[in-house]
């Protein structure tokens, strides 16, 4: 299901990979993912989100498939003297022609055994109610922690529920 596809930690952007990101963002937010951003999003204005990531605490793994970025996601390490111990899952996207081979999943296993190897023992994550993400978070063990109403806004203008989870690494 996911032969072919190699997943690498991203230390330093650069503009042909940016360009590649903002591909991957747009068409994602095109395709309906909430992920903070609302169609249509031109690619350059994508392709300047990533300018920021990774940056400090904020680290990025990228899938890929024959050359091409099938899916990214972040780790947002809390640096704070108090938080040293958690972590959160943020902005997993795969492409909608890559979905359904298990990118997502080797995504947030990567990101989940970094943060573990980091010391990492609690890991928190938020996405839209009724969203196909969440019958992968919960296949891999996330709890969910509580609803808030109204918390997303979608391109209609409709505003949706999010979903909190949390996961404990041992």
């Amino acid at each position: 299901m996911t032969t072919g596809i190699r997943i690498e930690q991203v230390d330093a952007m650069d503009e042909g990979l940016e360009r590649e990101l903002g591909g991957l963002l747009s068409r994602v937010v095109e395709d309906g993912a909430s992920v903070g951003f609302l169609p249509p999003l031109a690619e350059a204005e994508a392709a300047r989100y990533w300018r920021g990531v990774p940056g400090e605490g904020v680290l990025l793994w990228v899938a890929w498939d024959n050359g091409r970025i099938a899916g990214s996601v972040q780790l947002h390490l809390a640096l704070k003297p108090n938080g040293l111990h958690r972590a959160e899952i943020a902005k997993l996207m795969v492409h909608p022609e890559r979905r359904r081979r298990g990118i997502a999943r080797l995504l947030m296993e990567m990101a989940e055994a970094f943060a573990s190897a980091d010391g990492r023992t609690l890991l928190v994550l938020d996405t839209r109610a009724g969203d196909p993400p969440n019958s992968l978070y919960q296949s891999l063990g996330y709890v969910e922690a509580g609803r808030i109403p109204d918390y997303a806004r979608s391109a209609d203008g409709e505003l949706h529920e999010t979903v909190f989870y949390y996961k404990q690494l041992l």
